[in-house]
């Protein structure tokens, strides 16, 4: 059996994660949107939405997002970045006992002793942000069978997630359009970068070798495969989608 080698564990680094917080999260084209769109998918799920998991919670954007909407939800924020988990609890600080901040590893199976017992069908929704593409294809895949276990019935799963592109060419093109949005962002915040000094960076950084990415076409059939409903791809630009189903 072949070893792969992992690449993720760069983002526990202090610096790479304050670096991709300060220059590129701000940056990311059409990030509200997808929140946005993630939350029209929950609200017509056929049961109140009360209790959430954000998988690779990051600083803590969507659990934010989710906590404003649904005033009467908990979510479970799960990251393995002590550094990430550091933002997440000082922006989730005013929602209090509303959320549960957990450290735990989402590359094996063994993430799910951190949500204690017991587990299965314990989640109206599970939400994730640019977090799983940094697993090999079959994590991924495992993943999105233990996500499909922990929902209830008619529990909604959406991944707002970085994607293959589908030619090089594609990808070119994707790149360069970051560029420009970071770029742009950071004139609006009286930053002095030149272009060329943004690109390398912000958008073809060293951790960008964290990335293993899958087509969302692959990831929806995946997600269908394991017995999801409803799946689509709801928003795609470039290599920016939000895709899932419903249990």
């Amino acid at each position: 059996m072949a070893f792969t080698m992992r690449t993720d564990q760069i983002w526990q680094n202090r610096t790479v994660a304050e670096n991709f917080l300060t220059g590129v999260r701000g940056a990311i084209p059409f990030a509200t949107e997808q929140i946005n769109i993630a939350l029209r998918v929950l609200d017509q799920l056929s049961m109140p939405i009360q209790r959430v998991a954000d998988l690779g919670c990051g600083d803590g954007a969507i659990a934010h997002a989710i906590l404003t909407h649904y005033p009467e939800a908990h979510v479970t924020a799960i990251d393995f970045s002590e550094p990430m988990l550091e933002q997440a609890r000082q922006r989730l600080q005013p929602f209090g006992s509303r959320v549960s901040i957990l450290q735990a590893d989402l590359y094996t199976s063994d993430w799910q002793t951190a949500l204690g017992s017991p587990t299965s069908n314990a989640f109206d929704a599970v939400l994730s942000g640019y977090c799983i593409h940094h697993l090999p294809d079959d994590r991924k895949q495992a993943l999105y069978r233990e996500i499909f276990h922990l929902l209830r019935s008619g529990g909604g799963f959406l991944n707002i997630e970085h994607v293959a592109s589908a030619t090089p060419w594609i990808e070119a093109l994707f790149n360069e359009t970051l560029v420009d949005a970071i770029y742009q962002w950071h004139q609006t915040q009286g930053k002095v970068l030149s272009r060329e000094a943004v690109g390398k960076q912000f958008v073809y950084r060293e951790d960008k070798k964290a990335n293993i990415l899958a087509p969302v076409e692959l990831q929806c059939e995946w997600l269908r495969a394991i017995g999801f409903q409803q799946v689509d791809c709801f928003f795609k630009f470039f290599e920016l989608s939000v895709f899932g189903g419903i249990r």
